[in-house]
């Protein structure tokens, strides 16, 4: 296949289409990972947070009620209390607390001012670094002028039922992002790995793909080139003949009616060879589009026995011993194509007296073995070469070419008998050794309708 150019430009369409499909699949599934995560994240920070800011808002509620407890308020939570405007502007502690499993502190701030936006106090960033910010929306995303973003709730702050100011905490979101630089990189590094893996894997399975479609291909030229090679011998044979014929015609009449005879039989067996050919093909083809043959019940007692009378001439004439043995005793009977069948063991018979020298016995059997039916086929011939056994099914096969063409046999035999075999739901092995014999078993299934 590799050296075929179709089939290799074929794979590697194949293998591209697929590491392309492969690669969008990817590229989405990452994306969305991605998304899933990085929202993962934001509602872990967003909660909280949340929570810490509940949490203060209910312990400064009640401490704002009173008058002058501002100033303990400050003291407890470390707040910078705003004298004037530009004290809040370069006064300010960033609060730190150490998160487990983070590469670098999460910073925090803290922050209370009137509703006209006048700062109160402040813990943590200075205003000049991050200014503050009208209490509505609730939420906020905001960047220092380093770069630095953080995660800012707001909440009002009320007084006997009246709102007077509001409080914001902000959260830094430096661990989002290098959370989510890693997973970016990771995705990054990860897809190209992914899609070349994908890529490698890709022409592997479009190969196991192919083979099948390629043995196909390899069997469709090997059958046209020996169906040519078979048409071939015969119509040079009847050209040859017509030719001879003709050159009689133009030289003596009477030497056309002496030759006559022998070239018209000459023409006549090719013709009949090219017609057994065409009708072989023919069977074949239709037993392999598995178009539904007449069937009945098919005894297989009366099929062997007509056959064992039919061709005993033939073992006569090549001396073989051709004999039947029924090892049950009872009939036996198939649902099947009579036809079909009859010509199965007739192929089997004949190979058998083919391929057994002067004095060799062929023995046919019949057994059964629960709810199928064995037919063998045993002969003391040539035997089959083990690299052999793996090809004798295959058309226009012949393990002695030069003996099949004696014998007028265009390797179809075979191949018709497998063909058959497997129309009928059966199965055929072969069992042989050089110098001792073969035996062909072929099981089919007892009145199945």
């Amino acid at each position: 296949m590799h050296q075929n150019r179709l089939f290799r430009r074929t794979r590697l369409q194949l293998a591209g289409w697929y590491a392309g499909v492969m690669g969008c699949i990817l590229g989405l599934c990452g994306f969305g990972l991605y998304q899933v995560i990085a929202h993962a994240y934001w509602e872990t920070i967003d909660q909280g947070l949340e929570s810490v800011a509940d949490a203060i808002d209910q312990s400064i509620e009640p401490v704002l009620q009173q008058p002058g407890q501002l100033q303990k308020l400050a003291q407890q939570l470390s707040l910078e209390l705003c004298q004037t405007q530009a004290n809040c502007f370069t006064q300010g502690t960033l609060v730190k607390r150490r998160i487990s499993g983070a590469v670098a502190p999460v910073s925090f701030y803290l922050r209370l001012s009137k509703l006209s936006n006048t700062p109160i106090a402040i813990a943590g960033l200075p205003l000049d670094q991050l200014p503050l910010t009208p209490g509505s929306p609730r939420w906020l995303t905001l960047k220092t002028a380093s770069g630095e973003q953080f995660r800012q709730i707001s909440l009002p702050l009320q007084s006997k039922n009246q709102q007077w100011g509001y409080l914001q905490i902000g959260r830094s979101l430096a661990d989002l992002d290098q959370h989510l630089t890693a997973l970016r990189l990771t995705l990054l590094l990860g897809c190209p790995v992914a899609l070349i893996l994908v890529g490698l894997s890709s022409w592997w399975l479009a190969g196991l793909a192919m083979q099948p479609i390629y043995r196909s291909y390899q069997q469709i030229q090997q059958f046209t080139s020996d169906a040519a090679h078979e048409l071939r011998t015969p119509l040079t044979a009847m050209q040859s003949t017509i030719d001879a014929t003709l050159l009689q015609v133009n030289s003596t009449q009477s030497s056309v009616l002496e030759l006559t005879n022998t070239q018209l039989n000459k023409l006549k067996s090719q013709t009949l060879r090219l017609s057994q050919l065409v009708k072989d093909l023919l069977l074949l083809t239709r037993l392999e589009r598995q178009e539904p043959p007449q069937q009945i019940f098919c005894c297989l007692n009366d099929l062997i026995s007509d056959l064992i009378e039919e061709l005993a001439f033939m073992a006569i004439a090549n001396q073989v011993t051709l004999t039947a043995q029924f090892q049950v005793s009872e009939p036996l009977a198939v649902w099947g194509n009579e036809q079909q069948l009859y010509r199965l063991v007739s192929n089997l018979i004949d190979n058998a007296i083919q391929a057994t020298p002067a004095g060799g016995k062929v023995i046919v059997l019949l057994n059964k073995s629960e709810s199928y039916a064995i037919i063998q086929v045993q002969d003391t011939g040539v035997g089959i070469a083990p690299e052999d056994q793996r090809r004798i099914f295959d058309r226009f096969y012949r393990v002695q070419a030069d003996r099949s063409r004696h014998t007028g046999g265009a390797g179809l035999g075979l191949a018709i008998v497998q063909a058959i075999v497997q129309a009928h739901q059966g199965s055929i092995h072969v069992q042989s050794q050089l110098g001792k014999g073969s035996t062909f078993t072929v099981r089919l299934l007892l009145e199945h309708k």
